[in-house]
């Protein structure tokens, strides 16, 4: 990516309600759709893959990498986040309850792997972490995922 991960972040929301898995898959597709990323469709295609081949976009405990593989749905390559007011259970033993879903929207699999490359490396970081996962704003999102990629 030749951009922060802040700058790819077409969306972020703080506290949002979600009754369940794909209500939460939802919300991270709305931030991409609204954000110009992808159509609505694409919001459809992560559900489907997760409905095809289980929770495996549960990448570690609480957080959920909603993604699809690159389609005609991607207009431009960007990321979604929203933190979740309450936990959601995605079916992952390991990693659930989930309260982060982050949207990936990539046009070809070497921009989805270097987007995952980027994230894997931010949210690996315990303290950052840590601090995201007090966020209350997008603001203060977008603030320290930019201190973290500085």
């Amino acid at each position: 990516m030749s951009h922060s991960l802040a700058e790819s972040l077409c969306s972020i929301s703080t506290n949002a309600p979600a009754r369940d898995w794909r209500a939460a898959i939802r919300l991270a597709g709305d931030g991409l759709v609204n954000g110009g990323a992808a159509t609505a469709e694409y919001t459809e295609q992560m559900i489907t893959a997760v409905e095809e081949h289980g929770p495996y976009i549960v990448i570690a405990p609480g957080i959920a990498l909603a993604h699809a593989r690159p389609s005609d749905a991607v207009l431009h390559g960007g990321m979604s986040w929203v933190s979740l007011e309450s936990p959601v259970e995605f079916g992952n033993p390991r990693n659930d309850p989930v309260t982060l879903v982050i949207g990936l929207a990539a046009l070809d699999h070497t921009a989805h792997i270097e987007a995952l490359k980027a994230m894997a490396g931010v949210l690996g970081n315990d303290a950052i972490r840590a601090r995201l996962s007090e966020a209350q704003t997008p603001e203060d999102v977008r603030a320290i995922l930019s201190q973290a990629t500085a």
